[in-house]
């Protein structure tokens, strides 16, 4: 359950400011190691500032997320999400400069795969990437290295909860006690929407996957013109909780604040930001792997098969 869980104890923050000073500060630790290495500055201005770590990440979430659309077989959507939160979490505490991103967005959903109980073999799941049988298994290579790294960098706290069960208990809960509105499914295809779009923020890490699910809900039925107010006092019995019924319209006003704030980087920075993090690792500041085990990153093509719409190639 998850509020016994380790996502609620160890990865539920209580504001975007802490996450913020994550990130900041794994970017200062790997600044302080690289310039123990004596190569570099701390404030050297070819290494990546936070904001620049957080764009690129956003990048490679967002190809990690298309990646995973075009799986074969078809990928379910917990596996997806638990991938998502697993790459969230990993560069919370460590650094683009350090390890990256693109070995580590496929370690995420390998991973995912295991833990969710999606069963694919390890050739199947190279099999998606658009790459020769030789780029293949350098791949796979690459990645059952990072596995345990992946692990231990998540405490192994492993088992992820999504919003998708709870949206469907929802949708069940209105069918059978909310007569009010007659085909709660009309619900469904906008609320997905909303819960693809605010995946890609940091509303996984702020709030649980039961208030992610029901500000779906209330988010659809908003759209559609439909008043929820009686569902949440009458069938959710908030009319008497006023706190938690304010906690609740507060955290659906954060979350479609995430969502309207939300931009991915433009094409030119992310082609800027590439360069400038192939040029961090091209000068072996990390000290977690020799250069041999790193060979293969620079190769930016080989991370998926090419998506029904052409987005070019991945990431």
């Amino acid at each position: 359950m998850y509020h016994s869980s380790t996502q609620r104890k160890r990865w539920t923050f209580c504001n975007g400011q802490q996450l913020e000073r994550c990130r900041e500060e794994a970017n200062r630790n790997f600044r302080s190691k690289a310039a123990a290495t004596g190569k570099v500055e701390q404030n050297d201005v070819r290494l990546l500032k936070p904001h620049e770590e957080l764009a690129i990440c956003k990048h490679y979430e967002k190809r990690l997320l298309d990646f995973c659309s075009v799986f074969k077989p078809a990928m379910p959507r917990s596996v997806v999400g638990t991938a998502s939160m697993y790459f969230k979490r990993f560069y919370l505490n460590n650094s683009v400069m350090e390890y990256h991103p693109r070995i580590i967005m496929l370690t995420c959903v390998f991973l995912a795969c295991k833990v969710d109980e999606f069963n694919v073999s390890s050739a199947q799941f190279v099999g998606n990437l658009r790459e020769s049988p030789a780029g293949q298994e350098k791949a796979l290579e690459q990645i059952l290295e990072y596995e345990l790294l992946l692990i231990q960098q998540l405490n192994f706290h492993l088992i992820v909860h999504n919003p998708y069960r709870p949206f469907e208990g929802f949708l069940i809960d209105l069918k059978t006690r909310y007569p009010v509105l007659e085909n709660p499914e009309v619900l469904r295809k906008t609320a997905d929407d909303f819960l693809s779009r605010v995946a890609l923020t940091d509303a996984y890490l702020l709030f649980s996957p039961s208030q992610i699910a029901l500000a779906a809900i209330l988010s659809s039925g908003s759209r559609a013109g439909i008043n929820m107010e009686s569902y949440l006092s009458e069938s959710l019995k908030l009319k008497e909780d006023r706190t938690t019924l304010a906690k609740l319209l507060d955290g659906m006003k954060c979350m479609s604040n995430l969502i309207r704030k939300y931009e991915l980087p433009k094409s030119e920075e992310v082609v800027a930001l590439k360069q400038k993090l192939e040029k961090c690792h091209s000068l072996d500041l990390l000290l977690n792997t020799n250069s041999k085990k790193r060979k293969g990153y620079e190769d930016d093509e080989y991370v998926a098969k090419k998506p029904k719409v052409d987005e070019g190639k991945l990431p």
